[in-house]
């Protein structure tokens, strides 16, 4: 069985379709997303009823938890706090409620996704280093487990007094016997330099982990949001893919 995960499409409709239209071509069966559908992007709505529709399982983002009015936006950079009290006029009250229907994190097979850490997950914290990987293996059982939050596509293997061995995310056979935190990348809103559209496939019958990257449209995106008059950063950042 082949399953794509797909994680911070952030209302990126453009990057959204072109990514189910590359899964459909590679004969995936189920398709899980891993939080943070809406924010930032000129379509959240449409974003939110695309995942509600094609995806399996579905979890929580923080953009999601704002939203929902769970945490305070106080701490966001003023074009993401513009950005999510934008997003929030967007939504009507079913879509709230299919917000609160998102699970926290989930587990099935050997595998945990969560959106951000699964060391305190509604803290929102970020893996991005060896040390914030150590948390994280303290806090799920899983042979793997898949996360996103960060839009930095990244493997962590846990090693026995060691640091976590930390890499970019690549195509590669997870050892069965290690564990390891795998960070999907992001649908619509890549930040490391490649301004492709990023998800990840895991094959269960090969033990595959196989990243994709997916040109769309970006002057589109670009365009809706410019009509919108959202923050320039969150515009150009579109094309810099950072």
């Amino acid at each position: 069985m082949k399953f794509a995960l797909v994680s911070d499409i952030h209302g990126n409709y453009e990057a959204l379709t072109s990514v189910l239209k590359d899964i459909e071509a590679q004969k995936v069966d189920k398709i899980h997303c891993l939080g943070d559908v809406i924010g930032y992007g000129a379509d959240p709505v449409l974003c939110l009823e695309t995942i509600s529709s094609e995806c399996d399982i579905k979890l929580m983002g923080n953009h999601e938890y704002a939203a929902l009015g769970l945490i305070s936006t106080e701490h966001y950079n003023k074009a993401a706090k513009e950005s999510t009290e934008w997003t929030r006029t967007q939504l009507s009250d079913k879509d709230i409620s299919d917000i609160s229907d998102f699970e926290m994190s989930c587990s099935f097979d050997n595998f945990h996704l969560v959106h951000a850490s699964p060391f305190e997950p509604t803290k929102w914290r970020y893996i991005i280093a060896p040390n914030a990987a150590i948390e994280g293996f303290m806090h799920f059982t899983e042979n793997i487990c898949f996360f996103g939050h960060s839009h930095l596509p990244q493997i962590f293997m846990e090693r026995e007094d060691a640091l976590p061995r930390c890499q970019t995310g690549h195509d590669f056979l997870p050892d069965r016997e290690s564990r390891y935190l795998i960070n999907v990348g992001s649908v619509g809103q890549p930040r490391d330099n490649d301004n492709r559209a990023c998800y990840l496939i895991f094959d269960t019958d090969e033990y595959e982990v196989i990243y994709r990257r997916v040109e769309y449209d970006i002057a589109t995106a670009q365009a809706k949001m410019a009509e919108l008059k959202m923050p320039e950063m969150l515009i150009s950042r579109l094309a810099i893919g950072r």
